[in-house]
């Protein structure tokens, strides 16, 4: 990949902690958020952003490394097939798509991502402890979005088959997704981060993203 040359001539260079400049510097960003967010948006956003500052960023999305996985083990088609499978089953693939992330060492590195996935059990954490251990992710971001915006985003979403709920489960999705990224936080030990993208203004919303996790 680009950059590895130079990331390999920086990396004799260390600190008094024994760590060298490019570690101190790698980022692994989580960025979270409900369907219908604009979560995908943003991302691709920020990768607009950076490429015109020079900066380069990988982005794994978390879902499709499942689903690769789940199409070989389980005949899947899609992901709401997959959110369909016995927690146990989504469980074990979570773990693979973790182990397979976390060998990730380029500089910066963006994991697109969902804080839980709603199955017929319930609200299952997308991020378990050892996930999140696996990952050892760098920042935390939950994109966030008012109720009523989500909301008209799910009815107009002609690509996935999925149901679009009311204002009242939109508001416990977007509480769980609150709590539970806090939880995260304390688990792996780095600052969460929640930032709005209303109707119009994912511009802002990546900005907002870079300024405050890329440019430290």
């Amino acid at each position: 990949m680009s950059g590895q040359n130079t990331t390999q001539l920086r990396q004799d260079k260390t600190d008094k902690s024994g760590k060298s400049f490019v570690e101190q510097k790698r980022r692994k960003v989580v960025i979270v958020g409900i369907p219908g967010v604009g979560k995908s948006t943003v991302v691709n956003k920020i990768l607009d952003f950076m490429s015109a500052q020079k900066l380069r960023a990988d982005v794994v999305n978390y879902g499709t490394v499942m689903m690769e996985e789940a199409s070989k083990l389980h005949g899947v088609k899609s992901r709401d097939d997959m959110r369909k499978l016995p927690v146990e089953d989504q469980r074990k693939l979570q773990v693979y798509a973790a182990s397979k992330i976390s060998s990730i060492q380029e500089e910066f590195v963006i994991i697109d991502t969902h804080l839980f996935i709603a199955t017929r059990e319930g609200f299952w954490p997308g991020m378990p402890m050892d996930v999140l251990q696996a990952l050892k992710p760098t920042h935390l971001v939950l994109v966030s979005a008012a109720t009523s915006d989500i909301l008209n985003r799910r009815k107009n979403d002609d690509t996935r088959s999925r149901e679009p709920g009311t204002i009242d489960t939109l508001q416990s999705e977007l509480e769980a997704a609150k709590i539970l990224l806090f939880a995260s936080s304390l688990v792996c030990g780095c600052p969460a981060l929640v930032v709005n993208n209303g109707n119009g203004q994912v511009d802002a919303t990546a900005r907002d993203i870079i300024e405050a996790v890329f440019k430290n």
